[in-house]
């Protein structure tokens, strides 16, 4: 019966029939535990890194109006201390408002984006041109170091050729 499929039958690799030192597994051949470098990367290993100085995304005109029915909401509740009762609240309230009534506030967040947008710019540029020097400076400490060996070898050419002028000499 070649390749038989059945409940029996296992697929158990080499390694895991190795034989193992550990007296506390006892006699019986025990699996082998992964090593923690062979793991695969996890998600935020993969998550690239956040950079500091890039500025933060603007509030939507939504969180614009919640900051100030915030401070509506904590004046005339002061008892409530959960921030979810103040985030339901400031939603009922914003579903209520008209559109005329919710204006100043898409007003003054899109304000906000625009300001943010003006910032990225500035940033991007900042981010670009940092880059290019990057670029640029190891540009130029490679062909310093190209130099370098080049001086090197050359150095070293020199003195072999007094060693040997030496040898000469002394024949």
């Amino acid at each position: 019966m070649k390749g038989s499929k059945g409940k029996g039958t296992s697929r158990v690799s080499k390694e895991a029939l190795k034989p193992v030192d550990d007296r506390k597994v006892g006699k019986r051949k025990a699996a082998i535990k992964a090593d923690k470098n062979s793991k695969r990367p996890t998600k935020k290993d993969l998550k690239a890194k956040k950079d500091p100085n890039k500025p933060k995304r603007p509030p939507s005109a939504f969180f614009v109006f919640l900051e100030e029915f915030r401070k509506e909401f904590k004046r005339d509740n002061p008892h409530v201390k959960a921030v979810s009762a103040v985030g339901k609240a400031g939603g009922e309230k914003w579903k209520s408002l008209s559109h005329a009534e919710k204006a100043p506030y898409e007003a003054k967040a899109a304000k906000k984006k625009a300001e943010y947008e003006k910032l990225m710019r500035a940033y991007d540029s900042k981010k670009a041109s940092d880059e290019e020097s990057e670029r640029s400076k190891s540009e130029v400490n490679d062909e310093d170091e190209a130099s370098e060996e080049e001086h090197q070898d050359d150095d070293d050419d020199a003195e072999e050729d007094d060693e040997d002028d030496e040898d000469e000499d002394d024949d």
